[in-house]
């Protein structure tokens, strides 16, 4: 692993000021830093973090000691973020030099005002597409050998890349389910740990242990994409994002759960029926009721909204429908030219697509 020199991170953050400040957390600040790299044509953006006074007045390493043992030991994979060094302060608490992601957080994201000088809420097909990313990173740790339990999964742990992906971040809570000799040797790290709202209510002594803890996070984070509502907000009643969805979600009450600066098309809603119907396994009480990750990636997958191309002969037959029940009625018909191909399981009727061809009772359904 390479090693920075902690002068050269001083430099890059300017004594760690408090306008590099770019984000804050139970056991450490993340700084930006310009890291000046003689014969490179750019110099290199990066996230150094240090830990909070808090932690340095302990002399508490032991969440940076455990992520860098954590990420230090995983391949590179596309949406986690990844550990590109580390370094020792003059008081040799260690210090962690990440990838940088210039596009901010997923909390940040869902709660931006709507406004001229902010950017519009994500679109369905984008929350989808975060979902699966987001599910894919978790699905990584949990088919690690032994596998990884992040334990604090949520919104703000979610960082956007310089292209809009949503990467995981934040492994210092991380355990593996061997209970290794770090894990051992920290006792801290055998206590159960993660986000309030976000946490499982069954996790409660060290031997609940399991990747069923990241399932039911990542429930709520999904709910929080689907509603941008908070996780915890003590405003309202219930105060909790779960209480709050799960009777919703029963009634089916797309509507009532879903982020309300968005509109809702005939087709984007069914691609919401479908993550709501994943949140509600993940939010099960039951342990054993509730899906793996490599479940959950599967099917966002076929959740995923793309255009679909008709073939010449249902061009044909949209024109003939067109002409016969008029200008009205063929407004209808012509926005199926965006659908949803949908979970394989779904039973009421929206999982009626393959390759890219709408089947005829979706089209005259579309005009009845």
């Amino acid at each position: 692993m390479h090693e920075f020199k902690y002068e050269e991170l001083v430099q890059a953050t300017e004594s760690f000021s408090q306008s590099r400040l770019v984000g804050k957390g139970s056991h450490g600040h993340v700084y930006r830093g310009i890291l000046k790299r003689n014969g490179c044509e750019h110099d290199q953006l990066v996230a150094v973090k240090k830990q909070s006074l808090g932690l340095q007045k302990l002399r508490d390493n032991s969440k940076l000691e455990n992520e860098v043992h954590i990420v230090s030991s995983l391949s590179h994979n596309p949406y986690v973020i990844n550990l590109l060094g580390i370094s020792h302060d003059s008081s040799n608490n260690k210090v962690l030099v990440m990838e940088y992601m210039p596009n901010g957080t997923l909390h940040e994201m869902l709660r931006s005002p709507v406004g001229a000088s902010s950017c519009p809420p994500p679109t369905w097909p984008k929350r989808a597409q975060i979902a699966l990313q987001i599910a894919k990173a978790v699905q990584f740790l949990h088919e690690a050998r032994p596998p990884i339990v992040h334990r604090d999964i949520k919104s703000a742990n979610i960082l956007f890349d310089s292209d809009w992906n949503a990467r995981l971040a934040d492994l210092g809570l991380a355990i593996r389910m061997n209970h290794d000799s770090l894990n051992r040797q920290i006792d801290s790290l055998n206590r159960p740990a993660g986000t309030i709202g976000y946490l499982d209510p069954a996790y409660t002594v060290p031997s609940k242990l399991s990747t069923k803890i990241d399932v039911f996070s990542f429930g709520v984070l999904l709910l929080e994409i689907i509603s941008a509502r908070k996780v915890m907000d003590v405003s309202r009643s219930p105060s909790s994002i779960v209480e709050w969805a799960i009777p919703l979600i029963q009634k089916d009450q797309i509507v009532e759960i879903s982020d309300r600066r968005v509109p809702i098309s005939r087709f984007t809603e069914g691609l919401i029926r479908n993550m709501l119907s994943i949140a509600g396994r993940c939010i099960n009480f039951r342990e054993t009721d509730r899906p793996s990750m490599g479940e959950i990636v599967s099917e966002l997958e076929n959740c995923i909204v793309e255009p679909i191309r008709f073939p010449v002969w249902m061009n044909l037959l949209r024109s003939l429908i067109q002409r016969k029940i008029g200008t009205r009625k063929s407004k209808t018909a012509a926005r199926a030219a965006t659908s949803i191909v949908c979970a394989p399981h779904q039973e009421n009727g929206h999982a009626d697509i393959s390759r890219g061809k709408l089947l005829l009772r979706e089209i005259l359904a579309d005009i009845s």
